[in-house]
């Protein structure tokens, strides 16, 4: 069962909050939705970024799900599954031109937020 976990936009704009993801040869930065209503995240991609063009360009939803790889078995996968953070596993699939984000963790958003911002560097 898919559950909603968060909407991520991409951005050109430099936001206060974001953090710098670099993890399994490619980097982006992110904003917490930890504590806004409609867990919305952006996200921003430096050169050399090493992502998809369909996931810098477009808008994604973000589903939790219990077993990410029964999810992806015979989806078009965009990249990973990954594993940026302990208890946290993540793929990226595209249907109908849309990326979709499929995330497996039992990690409550606040411990999420937490575990992000110690494990990655604060962009300033």
């Amino acid at each position: 069962m898919r559950k909603y976990h968060h909407y991520g936009i991409p951005t050109k704009e430099k936001r206060l909050d974001e953090t710098l993801v670099e993890t399994q040869g490619f980097k982006f930065y992110s904003t917490p939705f930890e504590g806004n209503k409609w867990h919305i995240q952006w996200h921003r991609f430096p050169d050399g970024h090493g992502l998809p063009k369909l996931v810098t360009e477009v808008p994604h939803i973000a589903f939790q799900v219990e077993d990410l790889d029964a999810e992806i078995e015979g989806a078009k996968i965009l990249f990973g599954p990954y594993s940026p953070l302990e208890g946290y596993r993540v793929a990226m699939i595209e249907e109908q031109g849309v990326p979709i984000e499929l995330v497996e963790t039992k990690l409550s958003d606040e411990e999420l937020a937490l575990l992000e911002q110690a494990v990655f560097n604060k962009s300033k």
